[in-house]
């Protein structure tokens, strides 16, 4: 089963995420699928590729918790 969920990366004290699709069996760091946005705590930005989501959900791929919140949040902005 694919999972969208975030890649961790940045500095220690600096996490930056990718929003990637992988499959739901690798580690959170694994070589993705295919990398669908980004997100930066710290300055609250968010770039999502919606389309590309929405293709992967109506083929079965499921959000995680975080992505769906972040997911939501694009799309009423």
């Amino acid at each position: 089963m694919l999972k969208i969920r975030l890649k961790r990366y940045g500095r220690k004290k600096q996490p930056c995420y990718r929003i990637i699709v992988i499959n739901s069996k690798k580690r959170r760091d694994s070589r993705a699928i295919e990398e669908v946005g980004f997100y930066n705590p710290l300055t609250k930005e968010i770039r999502i590729n919606t389309i590309k989501i929405k293709k992967r959900i109506l083929n079965g791929a499921q959000l995680s918790n975080t992505v769906k919140n972040l997911f939501n949040k694009a799309i009423t902005n």
